[in-house]
Parts: structure tokens; C-alpha cells; sequence
């Protein structure tokens, strides 16, 4: 009923967070705590949440249930699918308010804001150089290592 009432009585003491259920605020309340009572009896990782737990199994099993019917492309995460999927229907999501450019992941279009915005957040420890990607940055500290060796 507090669904469709819009009633939320459960809030956070710690960040103000709230939500209208109890299970959902003792879930979150592990932000605080550092909690992490799932643990993989393969490795030993822990994590705040079953589902979490359940999407790591798959790295010991192998498992990807999720299969692209168009080219039979196999994920772990039905996150992972849908986004794929965007690569046959031509979808393109992410658009910047500056340009106009599309792309089908908000990630590619973090990276391309750089552009607009200048930011370069990927810093070389060696010579102070800045980068807007983080494959620049790590090309460059590939080169000084191959020039240590």
C-alpha cells in the first residue's frame, strides 16, 4: 500500500536516504557499516548484497545466460545484453546537449564531454602530464617502463 500511497517511512540517520521498505534501508544502512555478509565459498569475496554475490558466481561457473538472438553473442548481465543490443537496432541513447553527438553507452559519452569541457583527470605520476583518457595516460607510462628496461 505505501507503493501506491507514496508513503516513505524508512530513512537513513547516517545521509538522509529514504525509502518504504525496511529490508531496502537495512540493504543500504551496509553503505555505512561496511557489512559485506555474502561471501563466495570459491574466493572468498565478500559483498553487501545476494544479488551481488550471485553475478560474481558467474565468473567461477562460466555462465552467461543472456544471449543475443540476433548474433548469438553470449553475457553474464542482462545489462550487458541490452546495451549490446543497441549495436543491431542502431540506438543511441546518450547525446550531448553541446554537438549533438549520439552514442549507444554513457560511458563513450563521458569520455567525449572531455572534449568540450577540457577536463584531463588522468595524470602522469613521472612527468605531470595530464590526459583526457586513461588508455593515453597508461601508453605514456608504457613507454617510460620500456624505456627503463
Amino acid at each position: 500500500m505505501m507503493i501506491h500511497s507514496g508513503e516513505i517511512p524508512y530513512k537513513c540517520e547516517e545521509c538522509g536516504y529514504a525509502c518504504n521498505q525496511c529490508s531496502t534501508l537495512k540493504t543500504h544502512m551496509r553503505i555505512h557499516t561496511g557489512e559485506r555478509p555474502f561471501k563466495c565459498e570459491e574466493c572468498g569475496y565478500t559483498c553487501k548484497e545476494s544479488s551481488t554475490l550471485k553475478q560474481h558466481m558467474s565468473i567461477h561457473s562460466g555462465e552467461r545466460p543472456y544471449k543475443c538472438e540476433e548474433c548469438g553473442k553470449e553475457f553474464k548481465l542482462s545489462g550487458n545484453l541490452k546495451t549490446h543490443m543497441r549495436i543491431h537496432t542502431g540506438e543511441r541513447p546518450y547525446k550531448c546537449e553541446e554537438c549533438g553527438y549520439a552514442c549507444n553507452q554513457s560511458s563513450d559519452l563521458k569520455k567525449h564531454t572531455r572534449i568540450h569541457s577540457g577536463e584531463r583527470s588522468y595524470k602522469c605520476e613521472v612527468c605531470g602530464k595530464a590526459f583526457k583518457q586513461s588508455g593515453t595516460l597508461t601508453t605514456r607510462e608504457d613507454t617510460y617502463r620500456k624505456e627503463t628496461v
